[in-house]
């Protein structure tokens, strides 16, 4: 059986089987807008329960299984710092606010949830929902707290939103890790390079 996990950090008990994983199932952003791993994706069953009508997989495979009723859209993409995600940026966010708008859902998922599924939340939050890059970001992580964009996907997110908004609420900073975004500034204080 698979979980719900609900935006803002909020767990919705009766959702979830006792002893499930908060992370291993779709995972609520808004109300038009879920977040997965592939694994959870191919769930049918939540899949219904969640009441989704969109699937968009941003994985380099696109081998998910069909549900009646449900479109989806593949958009290969590698989780490489190099890879030009944001030359999707505005086709997925417009894809979930037209689908939010019809009554629909939207599940964006990639292999596990983490990095490109959870950037293109992101970059919806910012378009569509007034959210600051900061602020797009702690929503998306306080849903799934293991979504953590990789760098460069980072520095595309923080031109986007200088395009949008003409400034970036995060920015780049050095640390013992490497170039990471501000956001992660304090745990990275924490870590020890390997």
């Amino acid at each position: 059986m698979s979980s719900v996990c609900r935006g803002r950090g909020v767990d919705d008990a009766r959702a979830r089987p006792p002893g499930s994983s908060r992370l291993s199932g779709l995972c609520q952003i808004t109300e038009e807008l879920y977040l997965s791993s592939g694994r959870a994706a191919r769930d049918a069953s939540a899949l219904a329960r969640s009441r989704i009508t969109c699937v968009i997989n941003v994985s380099e495979r696109g081998a998910d299984p069909r549900t009646p009723g449900v479109e989806y859209v593949h958009l290969p993409a590698a989780d490489s710092p190099l890879a030009p995600l944001s030359d999707r940026f505005d086709r997925v966010a417009d894809a979930i606010r037209s689908v939010g708008a019809a009554g629909g859902r939207t599940l964006v998922h990639c292999r596990a949830g983490v990095s490109r599924s959870a950037c293109l939340c992101m970059a919806y939050l910012v378009k569509h929902r007034g959210a600051t890059l900061r602020g797009a970001h702690a929503w998306v992580r306080a849903a799934r707290p293991v979504a953590r964009p990789n760098v460069g996907f980072w520095k595309q997110l923080i031109r986007y939103e200088e395009e949008l908004r003409g400034r970036a609420s995060v920015r780049m900073v050095s640390s013992g890790m490497g170039e990471i975004p501000d956001v992660y500034e304090e745990e990275s204080r924490n870590m020890l390079p390997l």
